[in-house]
């Protein structure tokens, strides 16, 4: 957990960075969130800040629901499932999952999947009721009998729900344990940070920020901002990725009951600062070994698998569970990592051994809370700091402590 770290880390090359995160939660209606920045396997910046609810500061064992960012940490376990041999990258699902060859999936490989090539991104209309889609084994079951867009043979087709179900219900196969058994043991405890959660236990329920406001663009939820778009080409695909009320299974306790890694992960900044500090830094944090440094390598250089993604319509380039991030102003080959709607997220710039983590309760902007421009930014400071420490002198860094 987080009580070892009741005080704040700043390395004095951060400083600018800590600022710049410090100002984006001036006010209450601003929210709150969590920053942590490592480089080279050593924490820079363990900061937060702002309310995680009207009437309760941000603390430093505050936990947000963080939705796409979940897909990260599903990908860094079948990263290490791989990297142990429990897994193949080329394999079939089929192999680990008999009953995904259905319906002509039989050469859908772990490597599809993870590249959001598996065609099976449909979640609308898979199961009869929309509250049936919190139940892993029946979403699960629905996908083993789907069959696949014919569209994955030419491009992504972002998995927006499905991916983290996929990958939970294949670890699960191949391991023979619960997939947050799995997650405990492949990432949790070889990092040793507790705070990835996927459902979070009744007693741990008082460290989460609350989230606001609701999803949608200029406040029209997404649901009624879409449906009337629903027959053209290009927006029907991305429909059928969700389904009408998602947005709302996100507010009360019913993200917390479930296990859906492909949108309801909650975590610290600091849990995601230390995974994709690992994935930056060859594989290891400290003294702490997440990965091979052949398997970090083989992420780090992950060509892209698609230039155009049929449901998005735009080019993440996905690999190996991961997409190339958006530092400062560019979507640029030297990071990866994974961000998520409303504006949190984390990513690895390998070159530089940097790893950046935001999450935040505020979602997005005045204009739509869908997404932001803040974890963007806070790299692309982060990217400039590290260069800088990387061309000054070798004199010690020094750190500050704040209570």
């Amino acid at each position: 957990m987080a009580a070892a770290h009741a005080s704040m880390v700043i390395d004095d090359r951060f400083t600018t960075v800590a600022a710049k995160f410090f100002h984006m939660f001036r006010r209450k209606r601003q929210g709150g969130g969590g920053l942590s920045v490592y480089l080279h396997g050593e924490p820079v910046l363990d900061i937060w800040s702002g309310w995680a609810a009207p009437d309760r500061r941000w603390q430093a064992d505050t936990i947000a629901l963080s939705y796409s960012t979940g897909k990260g940490v599903a990908a860094t376990v079948a990263n290490r499932l791989i990297d142990s041999g429990v897994l193949e990258l080329d394999a079939p699902v089929a192999t680990y999952w008999p009953e995904f060859a259905a319906n002509g999936k039989a050469d859908i490989t772990i490597r599809d999947v993870l590249s959001h090539r598996a065609g099976l991104q449909r979640i609308r209309d898979l199961l009869p009721d929309a509250h049936q889609l919190l139940d892993h084994d029946l979403v699960a079951a629905a996908i083993a009998t789907a069959a696949p867009d014919p569209l994955r043979l030419r491009a992504s087709g972002y998995h927006a729900i499905t991916f983290g179900t996929l990958i939970a219900e294949i670890a699960q196969r191949a391991t023979g344990r619960d997939f947050r058994d799995v997650l405990r043991g492949e990432v949790a405890e070889p990092l040793g940070d507790n705070d990835f959660w996927f459902g979070v236990p009744e007693d741990q329920r008082h460290r989460i920020a609350t989230l606001g406001p609701r999803l949608g663009v200029a406040r029209i939820p997404i649901d009624t901002l879409i449906a009337p778009f629903a027959g053209v080409r290009q927006v029907r695909s991305a429909r059928s990725a969700v389904y009408d009320g998602w947005a709302d299974m996100t507010t009360g306790q019913r993200p917390y009951d479930a296990m859906m890694p492909g949108w309801n992960g909650t975590f610290t900044a600091r849990a995601l600062g230390k995974m994709y500090g690992a994935l930056a830094n060859d594989g290891q944090l400290g003294q702490r070994r997440l990965l091979r440094s052949e398997t970090a390598a083989a992420i780090a250089h992950m060509p892209a698998n698609s230039r155009y993604d049929y449901v998005l319509g735009a080019a993440p380039q996905f690999a190996r569970g991961y997409h190339r991030a958006i530092v400062g102003t560019r979507l640029t080959r030297r990071a990866f990592g994974h961000f998520g709607l409303g504006g949190s997220g984390a990513l690895a710039i390998p070159a530089l051994g940097l790893s950046v983590a935001f999450v935040t309760n505020h979602l997005g902007s005045i204009p739509t809370s869908v997404a932001d421009t803040r974890l963007p930014l806070l790299a692309g400071a982060a990217q400039r700091a590290a260069l800088e420490a990387a061309g000054a002198s070798a004199a010690p860094a020094r750190y500050a402590q704040a209570g």
